[in-house]
């Protein structure tokens, strides 16, 4: 890098940043991301348990509840425009045949999504969440238009089984650019983001970065993705383990940086930038399944107070998924077996958050109500 695209970088980036990966795969020093609070905790739980309702009865809304409430300092929580982010990337290594589908059905999807026509779409419309689509780095030139994010790094990662996915100034570009659109959100209002992806190849490359952060066999990590058979399953643990190979003989030591930099795709690098972000503005982050829960993986290995800002919306049908949830000691509030991406599971989990929200601020107390404790 000559001194003038340096210079550009640094302004770009940040200059913390840029020192962060200059310095190889150190932490990020440009965020400031603490734990919640907790003196409100003590509270919190009164109001909970004196609803007029048994101890506990309403499970995990009221965890929801009380995580919103410490998150806000607040006794009365609101959740105020919330936003649905779909990160669109592609990846190398899906052309060497990670994946079921070609690698165009990333750019189609996209297409899909600025038309209204997907999953995504349909189950945020239904909940009243505002969408947007951003090209993190999708092989292909979309023309401007409402909705769009134009973020592009590159046109796609380079393929990991060759070589790093992405060089540590690009991984950084990326980090800064969805740092940037979370601030944005942050900004005009909003204090609730739900996170979706969609890019070819992406449950490979998951599957790799939750291997290496976890310690979890690679072949529990390993799924069919968008619906491989055995043949294609076999094939993809065979790619996975050659990535892996190169990644060891060029001395890879798991740092979660370096390991996103290695195998991360430009979607999940800009997911890691939202969260880290999002947790700073102490934003609520709805985190979807196997991919997200990469990146959400990957900035709680950087930023453990990270987990205190996130709600885990469900349990994916993806192998690897379970290893990330037992990481982070997340507790999802769905289990539909959905392996879809895009964000769905984080729209279709939003209501129960309204729900949680609601519960907490509009239920009734045994005082107010009149009605008698437990003896």
């Amino acid at each position: 890098m000559d001194g003038v695209s340096r210079r550009r970088f640094r302004e770009r980036c940040g200059e913390a940043l840029f020192a962060f990966f200059n310095r190889k795969y150190r932490m990020p020093s440009n965020f400031n991301i603490v734990a919640p609070d907790q003196g409100l905790a003590a509270a919190l739980q009164q109001k909970i348990d004196q609803k007029t309702k048994p101890l506990g009865a309403l499970g995990q809304l009221e965890k929801v509840a009380k995580k919103i409430g410490l998150i806000q300092q607040c006794l009365e929580p609101q959740l105020n425009q919330p936003q649905m982010l779909v990160f669109a990337g592609d990846h190398g290594a899906a052309k060497a045949g990670v994946s079921a589908y070609p690698q165009e059905v990333t750019w189609q999807m996209v297409e899909n999504f600025l038309a209204g026509g997907a999953a995504i779409n349909v189950f945020a419309r239904q909940n009243e969440m505002n969408l947007a689509v951003i090209d993190a780095g999708v092989a292909h030139d979309f023309a401007p238009r409402p909705g769009l994010i134009n973020a592009k790094v590159a046109a796609g990662t380079a393929n990991y089984i060759e070589q790093p996915a992405m060089t540590s100034e690009q991984c950084a570009s990326a980090i800064a650019h969805g740092a940037r659109i979370a601030r944005n959100l942050a900004a005009n209002g909003c204090n609730v983001i739900g996170f979706g992806e969609m890019g070819i190849g992406n449950t490979a490359a998951a599957s790799l970065i939750t291997h290496c952060l976890t310690g979890t066999a690679l072949a529990d990590c390993v799924g069919r993705g968008t619906g491989l058979d055995d043949a294609g399953l076999s094939r993809k643990q065979a790619l996975l383990e050659k990535a892996l190979s190169r990644y060891r003989a060029a001395g890879g030591d798991d740092q979660p940086a370096q390991v996103l930099a290695e195998f991360g795709g430009f979607e999940i690098a800009m997911m890691v930038g939202a969260i880290l972000a999002g947790a700073e503005a102490k934003m609520l982050l709805l985190i979807d399944g196997f991919i997200v829960g990469s990146a959400a993986l990957t900035a709680a290995r950087l930023f453990p107070a990270v987990t205190e800002y996130c709600v885990f919306c469900h349990c994916s049908a993806e192998a690897g998924h379970a290893a990330q949830l037992r990481a982070l000691a997340a507790e999802p509030l769905l289990d539909l077996g959905l392996r879809l991406g895009e964000g769905t599971g984080a729209a279709l989990a939003y209501p129960l958050v309204v729900a949680a929200v609601g519960f907490l601020n509009e239920m009734a107390s045994f005082a107010s109500a009149g009605v008698a404790e437990k003896s």
